[in-house]
């Protein structure tokens, strides 16, 4: 893909957060990567969404962070998508949100548990919870480290199957194969976590789904025998 396309690519997606009623004032974040190029393009830090363009979109060196193109800082989250590229070959796109129900599940420091088909539509098992960062952690490379927290959380699991991820204490992240395709996933888990947070409420003693509905379920949309939907 061109810089200029995956730029405008970012932008929408960026602008598709206020639209997915996903963010407030400037909390949350959209990138893409170019991987043959090596390099990352972000959204700006702190740059109100209103009047967003694709040339406000900043593009970093996915090697060491420096910016390679644009006027603007690129979000203080960068470096944690950074690392999420790093570790997970497979992904085109990341979002970083502060969306209200998965940021409340994030804040008691709860995973997401499977409770029924829609949650295993999405995500094959729980949508898994980071441990807190250490006090070393926060006060040195903190950006960084969130990053690395997610991926020692996956530990090795296919991005593809645990498409989003709550850092404890602090909100969700989600990905997808593209920056589009990221914002869709960062779309669905905030409503799963709402009515999770709606099943716990009415059913405190919540149980997980069936292993055998979960597994169907997320299968025929995602597994090598996918049969949901027209194809791609």
């Amino acid at each position: 893909m061109m810089l200029d396309e995956l730029r405008e690519e970012v932008c929408r997606a960026n602008l598709r957060l206020v639209a997915e009623g996903l963010v407030f004032m400037t909390w949350g974040n959209v990138s893409g990567i170019d991987r043959a190029g090596g390099r990352v393009v972000i959204k700006p830090s702190g740059v109100p969404y209103e009047g967003m363009a694709p040339e406000h979109m900043v593009v970093v060196s996915l090697e060491d962070g420096r910016v390679v193109d644009g006027g603007l800082r690129p979000s203080s989250d960068t470096p944690t998508h950074l690392e999420l590229y790093r570790a997970l070959s497979s992904i085109g796109g990341i979002v970083h949100t502060h969306s209200l129900h998965a940021t409340c599940w994030a804040q008691a420091r709860r995973a997401i548990p499977a409770l029924g088909t829609t949650h295993a539509d999405f995500c094959h098992g729980p949508v898994p919870i980071t441990r807190p960062l250490r006090d070393e952690e926060i006060r040195q490379d903190y950006e960084a480290n969130t990053g690395r927290v997610i991926v020692e959380t996956l530990a090795g699991a296919e991005a593809a199957h645990v498409p989003a991820i709550l850092v404890a204490e602090h909100g969700p992240f989600a990905w997808g194969r593209s920056s589009d395709d990221a914002v869709t996933h960062a779309a669905v888990l905030e409503k799963i976590a709402e009515m999770a947070a709606l099943t716990v409420r009415l059913q405190p003693h919540e149980q997980p789904i069936s292993p055998t509905l979960l597994d169907k379920h997320f299968l025929r949309k995602h597994g090598p025998g996918a049969y949901y939907g027209q194809g791609r």
